[in-house]
């Protein structure tokens, strides 16, 4: 799974896209020192083990646990891997360009308007803790 990361963060670069991983091996130091060795170069939480707050609040179960969340903060897929999750990202990628075409388009902006940071919320759309 690992190079497949590696390889989206790449082709993903200069896109609205972020990977962010929550790490249970440790501490910050062992964490840096995994991250290192294994080239990994995006955003880490580190949650020290599979019982930390983040696993907790986000309720995971196994790991890996994949959430990918659309610009909005709503989880759009759980658990997708390799090709689905390449699917998945696409799809939110052509779903948010949709959507600020046709905002541009009704406010004669080019571009359309950038988004606050937003809350992360469930299907249901309750904000999702973590």
């Amino acid at each position: 799974m690992l190079p497949h990361e590696k390889t989206l963060v790449q082709r993903l670069k200069d896109e609205p896209f972020a990977l962010i991983g929550i790490n249970s091996d440790g501490d910050a130091e062992k964490v840096k020192k995994i991250l290192s060795e294994q080239g990994i170069n995006w955003r880490q939480a580190i949650d020290d083990s599979t019982s930390g707050p983040w696993a907790t609040k986000w309720g995971v179960q196994g790991w890996p646990t994949i959430y990918v969340l659309d610009h909005k903060g709503v989880i759009r897929f759980k658990d997708v891997r390799d090709a689905d999750m390449d699917k998945a990202v696409d799809q939110l990628l052509e779903e948010l360009r949709a959507e600020q075409q046709s905002g541009s388009k009704s406010d004669g902006k080019s571009g359309g308007k950038p988004a606050d940071k937003p809350t992360p919320k469930s299907k249901d759309g309750k904000p999702v803790k973590g």
